[in-house]
């Protein structure tokens, strides 16, 4: 579950002092990033996730369906279905899925369907840089929070000057470790049935059912 929780949490408290100003052409570009995601009714997105730190390294491919407040995540042999109202999490290694009631606000939890709102939640920001990808022009953002303990130092978004889409994330803990998310493929408005937020336990054969709830 650990890296679900990572993708599902990672803007959890990051630490600079409450006073920090808010640079404006940071938020013009959140604002047009956010504004962008909302006029959308659905996405996908292939990426890869790669995490360093501690003598340690892993890296993953993954997949990410939004469909309003629904969301399906593949990452790392788990799978995450919520319809927006029950979340099940299905671990490949153990042929097991948990259960339980969903609540997108509980214990200040990030989820992918409020991930393009969170700078406005108690963060400081400011513009770094342009830079240049595969083609693209990159506007690079860095996020650091208002929250001291926080075991993160900042968070930098790259956001594709041209169509305002989220192209990369870098997340840097006090302790070094650097965690990424960088988006391979996405894709606006696609045509998805609500099922595929749901966990149906007839294509799992074998599973083990933990209720939660």
């Amino acid at each position: 579950m650990k890296k679900i929780v990572l993708m599902l949490s990672l803007a959890l408290g990051i630490a600079l002092p409450a006073l920090a100003q808010k640079d404006k052409r940071a938020q013009d570009i959140l604002d047009a990033m956010s504004k962008y995601y909302k006029s959308l009714k659905s996405y996908q997105a292939t990426f890869t996730f790669a995490s360093a730190g501690a003598g340690a390294k892993e890296s993953y491919k993954g997949d990410l369906t939004v469909k309003n407040e629904k969301f399906h995540l593949l990452l790392g042999g788990q799978e995450v279905f919520t319809d927006g109202k029950v979340m099940s999490t299905y671990i490949k290694e153990s042929n097991e899925v948990n259960v339980q009631d969903y609540d997108a606000s509980s214990n200040g939890e990030l989820n992918p369907t409020q991930i393009y709102t969170i700078y406005k939640r108690g963060f400081s920001y400011r513009f770094l840089k342009e830079q240049k990808q595969g083609g693209r022009t990159l506007e690079i953002i860095e996020l650091t929070p208002n929250r001291p303990k926080s075991p993160i130092e900042t968070v930098q978004i790259s956001v594709d000057k041209a169509d305002k889409s989220v192209r990369n994330w870098l997340i840097v803990n006090k302790d070094g470790k650097r965690t990424s998310y960088t988006i391979m493929k996405f894709t606006p408005n696609v045509n998805t049935p609500d099922s595929y937020f749901v966990f149906d336990k007839s294509k799992y054969p074998g599973v083990e059912v933990v209720d939660l709830r």
